[in-house]
């Protein structure tokens, strides 16, 4: 598995990866939007193919994880821990204090994840994200660097 910068020409096989980890996910649009703006984009690839993805950017001494998906083959390797903590190294090293993220409230495993790394849930977004079945809280999490 190989973790390196994603490029902007590969926003349709990141969504491709990301329609495989959920229903909701990024399309090739919204990271090419990303990509634009300069968020800092890393990908996990095996044989050459994206499994996993991390989106972040930069806000002054702030950093906020916009996105982070391991297609649905690979959840449980641990892939997603190795994209947060590159994003938290690298957000560290360009001079964030803090991270903060949100995520989904009934996603148990991802909470579990970002609690294990060390970020406290600090607010809710009622009805932010859409879902199957109406709409659902997103919960808000930061960790101190």
């Amino acid at each position: 598995m190989t973790l390196r910068p994603a490029l902007a020409a590969e926003a349709e096989r990141l969504a491709a990866l990301e329609a495989t980890a959920t229903v909701h996910g990024w399309r090739a649009r919204q990271y090419g939007d990303s990509f634009a703006a300069g968020h800092d984009v890393s990908v996990i690839e095996s044989d050459g193919q994206p499994v996993g993805v991390a989106v972040w950017m930069l806000v002054i001494d702030e950093a906020e994880l916009l996105n982070i998906a391991v297609a649905r083959l690979y959840q449980g390797r641990g892939l997603g821990r190795r994209l947060l903590q590159s994003v938290l190294a690298d957000a560290r090293a360009a001079g964030a204090r803090r991270l903060f993220l949100e995520v989904r409230e009934g996603n148990a495993p991802a909470r579990a994840l970002y609690r294990s790394l060390g970020f406290v849930e600090t607010g809710l977004r009622k009805n932010y994200y859409p879902g199957d079945a109406g709409r659902e809280h997103a919960v808000l999490m930061e960790c101190t660097l």
